[in-house]
């Protein structure tokens, strides 16, 4: 439970930017990994107390995602793409290479914060997951925000018409520099509770592969839709967790979700349920419900003349 309110609350940061944007990023994954290694830096090295070390990875995280989104936001399409792996790799070696971040050991021993005042002990799984999935719900009502204010609408309208939102006086860069600086820090916060799950971190957060799955889990799940990439991160982990029991190559069954979804033309596991619930929701037409009467009548005329 734990790891699906992490995954979905990366997701969800990828979404904002990827599905209302148009910004598909490639370096998310290593924004979570940053945030993860900014807490556990605070606290192992720095001697923080996790409430701050928190809030500190979140803010340094979300400064450095605004960067980068200031950046990248002056290019489109694979341009972007490969922008955002570059920063991407550029983090990950950093942290790989030098010893200050631990290397490739990383650093152990990154404590969890303490809630016992509020009678909350961490240290237990099960409360761990419960919390975990109260900051997925803090997230989930923040992004929906965000996206339903101006600055959400403005992102919108340049990802379907940047030319027309510059002609308007929009200020198309900065629009896109705040969002991928709030996304920045969502993925933080997903580090930082990465962090604590293992009480570890280790480059392997920041490579590439992290964020091309979580970009698969919200085309999976549903792009542009906030709920979407929940349901796809819930599908995932149990599918990561169920299939690996009995073989080794449960990417290939992931895959082939995915292909499935993909040629259905629906937008994602949401989209194919949403068609599906509002087929059984559409009222029948008048003209169809009295076709379907006279029908019933003609059939049972026909069976008392036979008879």
């Amino acid at each position: 439970m734990t790891e699906i309110a992490i995954l979905a609350i990366l997701v969800i940061a990828l979404d904002m930017v990827a599905g209302f944007g148009g910004m598909v990023s490639l370096c998310h994954g290593a924004l979570m990994g940053a945030g993860a290694y900014a807490y556990a830096m605070l606290t192992v090295k720095a001697g923080l107390a996790p409430p701050m070390a928190f809030a500190g990875a979140v803010a340094v995280t979300g400064a450095a995602s605004w960067l980068i989104g200031a950046v990248c936001g002056r290019s489109h399409g694979i341009y972007f793409i490969m922008a955002t792996l570059a920063f991407g790799q550029m983090a990950y070696s950093l942290v790989f290479e030098q010893p200050i971040f631990g290397g490739d050991d990383g650093i152990s021993g990154v404590p969890r914060i303490d809630l016992t005042i509020i009678g909350l002990d961490l240290n237990d799984g099960r409360t761990f997951a419960f919390v975990s999935l109260a900051v997925l719900g803090a997230v989930y009502w923040f992004a929906t925000h965000v996206l339903q204010a101006g600055l959400g609408r403005s992102l919108t309208g340049i990802m379907h018409n940047e030319q027309r939102m510059r002609a308007l006086g929009v200020n198309v860069w900065r629009i896109k520099a705040d969002m991928f600086g709030l996304s920045g820090m969502i993925a933080a916060a997903a580090g930082a509770l990465a962090a604590q799950h293992v009480m570890f971190v280790s480059p392997g957060l920041l490579n590439w592969t992290v964020s091309g799955e979580a970009l698969v889990v919200v085309i999976l799940g549903g792009l542009g839709t906030i709920i979407g990439p929940v349901i796809g991160a819930i599908v995932f982990v149990l599918l990561k967790h169920e299939v690996s029991a009995h073989t080794d190559y449960w990417h290939l069954v992931v895959g082939l979700i995915l292909i499935a979804v993909v040629m259905s033309r629906a937008n994602g596991i949401f989209g194919w349920l949403e068609q599906r619930l509002s087929r059984l929701a559409r009222p029948v037409p008048a003209r169809d419900v009295i076709a379907n009467q006279v029908r019933k009548d003609l059939a049972a005329k026909g069976s008392l003349e036979d008879a």
